[in-house]
């Protein structure tokens, strides 16, 4: 993704999948569908349910995002 067509928001884990996919609720009340991104997935970073985590979105699908981070 290209750094300048991202966007960042903050988010609540609800639901595991497998393949390291994730139900998030936003911040704003939506529900998106999230898979890790590659760096979590290399230095073994946990995610589980009730996590504050932030996603990276691309503006042109608002239903898909990458979680890059966990606070």
């Amino acid at each position: 993704m290209d750094k300048q067509k991202t966007v960042e928001l903050k988010g609540e884990v609800m639901e595991s999948l497998p393949n390291a996919a994730f139900k998030v609720r936003l911040d704003d009340g939506r529900t998106i569908f999230a898979h890790l991104a590659g760096k979590m997935r290399i230095h073994h970073i946990k995610v589980m349910i009730g996590d504050k985590v932030i996603l990276e979105m691309t503006p042109y699908d608002q239903t898909k995002g990458r979680i890059i981070k966990r606070e």
